[in-house]
């Protein structure tokens, strides 16, 4: 059983139809998505409680993710200290661009992850 939670920083509560924002720290929400075997099996929205801290909103966001036990991040733009948490916490990162869903971005985490964990066997998505 391959099992992964992936978290997409987004602007608005849409779920899998909502945009990848241009900001990581700073996104109004995370959609956490899990997938099993290659198949959404759970997606949730959550605020980001440092959206709107002028400064240190990454390391906040990333503490929440880590508690939330995420295995992966799609974004557009990973700063320095995020990148180093994210790292730290062996949280797998992926870019992304902002104008694609977060069902792409998912698509895209797992496509991304598949080919470098190939010998581990995770499965490509398959019921979006």
């Amino acid at each position: 059983m391959n099992r992964i939670k992936i978290a997409i920083p987004t602007k608005e509560d849409k779920g899998l139809e909502d945009s990848v924002s241009d900001v990581f720290g700073k996104a109004q929400n995370f959609v956490i998505v899990e997938v099993e075997n290659g198949s959404i099996i759970d997606v949730k929205v959550v605020k980001n409680p440092a959206a709107s801290y002028k400064h240190g909103s990454g390391p906040i966001a990333v503490k929440m993710l880590t508690d939330m036990k995420v295995d992966a991040v799609a974004g557009r733009e990973f700063g320095l200290g995020v990148s180093t948490l994210l790292e730290q916490n062996k949280i797998e990162k992926t870019k992304v661009k902002t104008e694609i869903t977060v069902k792409e971005a998912v698509k895209r985490v797992l496509n991304i992850r598949a080919k470098s964990h190939s010998s581990k066997e995770i499965p490509s998505p398959s019921s979006f």
